[in-house]
């Protein structure tokens, strides 16, 4: 991030605008919306620019900008058709301590005016760090269509009201108050009587949640166990994302990318209790004794994990705890690593005529490599997905040959799949460990046992195109 997005305070502030042509009616129509002083300069003002002068919007100064005119200015808009006299007051306002906007000029600009959406107080600023301004537009565009004209006004009676609503308790139940308020109350009062009926909904509304609170014998927060999927963003439910956004506290695994930590409150507290294999970590009992903590303390509690809560997640020792401490919690699912191998690669786990059955498998249990039913993988149309599988490779590879499954039996081994560093390997089972070291695969990788993924051969991290990256294997399935 070269620009870092802020709000800067132009009431009653000073601003310079060099010209006084095209180019600056079009930075002056934005800036007017503002409460600041805005002075012009130009010697042949744009008829708009005259008019807005003798209304009292602006100041205008038929001459160029000097030395002297932007002491005390906050900013300094260069908007002149000749860049030397650009460049002439960009120099005159950084040595007078302003800073400077050259339009269309953003190497010599020492800020970017954003793309605006307008709901004063509420407003959205979009920006590309100058890249490319069509994108921002449409964005905007976007914007305009979803964020409802009357959210302004909604922002405005809210203000008035924030005092009252410090006698609910901190936290959860504000943040409860003020959803209700923005996403039911608030609207409907709008629409159906007004700003007056707005003032009323709010009262009403207000002693709802008082009730609410006093009602509550013990104040007891609600702990959501959220699957955060193999870790693109986009594959998050909106479940899930509504409850990020609402989150006091996030538990989060290892395995959760740094994509999806992003989209939690700014206030949320953030434990990473993630554990690495074979090293140390977080017992289970203290992410459950940190879980019960919080959730006692009345706050919304997000336990985070990779994938699908419910496959290898440890869920049900989670889920006991919880229970044993009186503490309610919800489940919300997430696309397991399996799932997403499966989409990326274009992978059916059952097809008619070759597999009725498919199974999700571990390489390793509490006793250590996990035990399996051998016979059954050693059949040649056998399909599963094996978790936790690269460490065990030579335990699972010398089990299947034990019992006599196929050498050359497909396995497709996906690793980090739907993140930047995702890699894939085609193998089989008499190359496995060997083609797992050469592709340096340390994991998390899934490996699908007993199917081909589509096109695995051709895709390279990232998505591209590459040849000689993987091991490409001419096998057929008997």
């Amino acid at each position: 991030m070269r620009y870092f997005p802020i709000f800067v305070d132009l009431n009653d502030a000073k601003i310079i605008v060099s010209g006084a042509g095209n180019v600056a009616v079009a930075k002056l129509r934005l800036l007017a919306k503002t409460s600041a002083r805005i002075s012009v300069y130009g010697v042949k003002p744009a008829p708009e620019i005259v008019s807005w002068a003798k209304e009292g919007k602006i100041f205008l100064f038929r001459r160029p900008m000097k030395t002297g005119d932007a002491v005390g200015a906050r900013l300094v808009y260069a908007a002149n058709y000749d860049q030397a006299e650009n460049a002439r007051v960009v120099n005159i306002g950084k040595s007078e301590g302003a800073l400077v906007n050259v339009v269309d000029n953003i190497a010599d600009s020492a800020f970017i005016t954003p793309a605006i959406v307008d709901r004063d107080p509420v407003i959205v600023a979009i920006g590309t760090e100058g890249t490319a301004p069509v994108l921002s537009r449409r964005i905007k565009a976007k914007i305009e269509q979803i964020l409802p004209c009357g959210i302004g006004i909604l922002a405005r009676i809210a203000k008035r009201f924030r005092g009252t609503v410090a006698k609910l308790a901190g936290g959860h139940p504000r943040r409860a108050f003020w959803t209700d308020y923005f996403e039911r109350a608030g609207p409907i009062a709008l629409s159906e009587g007004g700003e007056e009926a707005v003032e009323g909904a709010l009262q009403n509304l207000m002693q709802v949640h008082l009730n609410l609170d006093k009602n509550r014998t013990l104040r007891s927060g609600n702990v959501w166990i959220v699957g955060a999927g193999p870790g693109d963003p986009e594959l998050l439910t909106q479940k899930a994302r509504r409850i990020l956004h609402d989150a006091d506290v996030v538990i989060t695994d290892r395995l959760v990318s740094s994509e999806i930590l992003e989209l939690a409150r700014r206030e949320a507290t953030l434990f990473k209790v993630g554990k690495v294999p074979g090293g140390s970590g977080w017992s289970q009992q203290n992410i459950n004794a940190l879980m019960i903590e919080h959730a006692r303390k009345g706050a919304c509690v997000v336990r985070l994990k990779s994938g699908d809560p419910a496959i290898y997640g440890r869920l049900e020792e989670e889920m006991d705890a919880l229970d044993a401490a009186g503490i309610g919690f919800e489940i919300v699912p997430g696309i397991t690593s399996a799932l997403a191998a499966a989409a990326r690669y274009k992978v059916s786990f059952t097809q008619r005529g070759r597999n009725s059955e498919f199974r999700f498998l571990t390489g390793h249990d509490i006793a250590g490599f996990a035990e399996q039913d051998w016979h059954w993988l050693a059949n040649s149309r056998a399909v599963a997905a094996i978790y936790m599988g690269v460490l065990a490779a030579r335990f699972l590879q010398g089990r299947l040959l034990m019992h006599g499954a196929d050498p050359a039996a497909q396995i497709t081994v996906i690793e980090n799949i739907s993140r930047s560093r995702e890699k894939v390997v085609v193998t089989n089972v008499g190359d496995l460990r060997e083609d797992l070291q050469v592709n340096k695969i340390k994991g998390p990788a899934i490996l699908l046992f007993g199917i081909s993924a589509r096109g695995a051969c051709r895709m390279t991290t990232g998505g591209q195109a590459t040849q000689g990256l993987f091991k490409k294997r001419s096998v057929a399935r008997k």
